[in-house]
């Protein structure tokens, strides 16, 4: 009897040291994190979940979702650093150009100036506009809303909008409509996304060339090819085109501010799908893909 009670003691000695050996570890392995975590520098790679304890995980997965916040946080407000910067060093030459004409206008009551100060008043109204959209949509405040719609209709929106700046350069848009294709996609902000891009074929593309809309069917993607012929794009231009504010060499001369195709990357991406642009010589052609399934 007394052997037995000598055994159990034993045993449970044992069992207390193997438990107190584990809330040990759990407490060291904690502190790590906790350390790893205030300096910085928690991540997935420093510890195996596999080999930790139950509430060791728990904590594990609220510090890398703390950590993501955080980091989404700092990025939301690098954002908007960036952007009001972009406002700050964009909109100076409008408002400069506003205050010089007007003054002109002023000394030497030239009725001219009129439409100067109007076109550079316009610019300036795009720009903030754009901006603004462009803003709300990296900060989340705008929210897209895909669902199954018809891409029929969709270029048909765009191809009406657009037709009046088309009519002036004499530019037809081709859109032959032999079946009805769908995708999911918010309606709104896409046709936005697509006008941007048939709108700089319009802008950048040569008169008498008509743009050309076509759209191919895959299993998990349509694509929307918008093609025209104008002043073309560098090989080595075509990953930054779509960077805020960027202009292209052969588009310098040309009216713009360069915001219009990060806004569209930023709206089809945002929905799960993609922009491709391919330049053949004064060929060019922007691929849209958008999914046809909800993603």
């Amino acid at each position: 009897m007394n052997i037995f009670l000598i055994v159990v003691i034993i045993v449970l000695i044992i069992y207390i040291l193997y438990i107190l050996k584990n809330i040990s570890l759990i407490n060291i392995r904690i502190n790590e994190m906790l350390d790893l975590a205030i300096k910085g520098n928690f991540n997935e790679r420093v510890f195996d979940e596999s080999k930790l304890s139950k509430i060791e995980s728990k904590f594990y997965r609220y510090l890398l979702d703390y950590q993501l916040k955080e980091k989404n946080l700092i990025d939301q407000k690098k954002n908007i650093e960036i952007l009001i910067s972009d406002i700050s060093h964009q909109s100076k030459t409008p408002i400069s150009n506003i205050m010089l004409y007007s003054q002109l206008l002023k000394e030497n009551q030239f009725i001219e100036y009129i439409d100067e100060i109007i076109f550079q008043a316009d610019k300036l109204s795009f720009l903030i506009e754009n901006l603004i959209k462009t803003s709300r949509l990296e900060t989340g405040i705008i929210k897209l809303n895909p669902s199954l719609n018809s891409i029929n209709d969709l270029i048909k929106n765009i191809i009406s909008s657009s037709l009046k700046k088309a009519e002036e350069k004499n530019i037809y848009i081709e859109f032959p409509q032999d079946e009805e294709y769908f995708a999911f996609f918010d309606f709104k902000w896409t046709e936005e996304a697509i006008y941007n891009i048939v709108d700089n074929g319009i802008k950048y593309g040569l008169e008498y060339e008509n743009i050309h809309i076509k759209i191919v069917e895959y299993t998990i993607f349509l694509r929307i090819d918008i093609i025209n012929k104008g002043i073309g794009i560098n090989e080595e231009e075509i990953n930054k085109i779509f960077q805020r504010f960027y202009r292209g060499e052969n588009a310098r001369h040309k009216e713009g501010v360069g915001i219009g195709l990060y806004l569209s990357r930023e709206i089809i991406e945002r929905q799960g799908g993609y922009i491709q642009v391919k330049s053949f010589s004064k060929q060019i052609r922007f691929s849209v893909f958008l999914p046809k399934d909800k993603n």
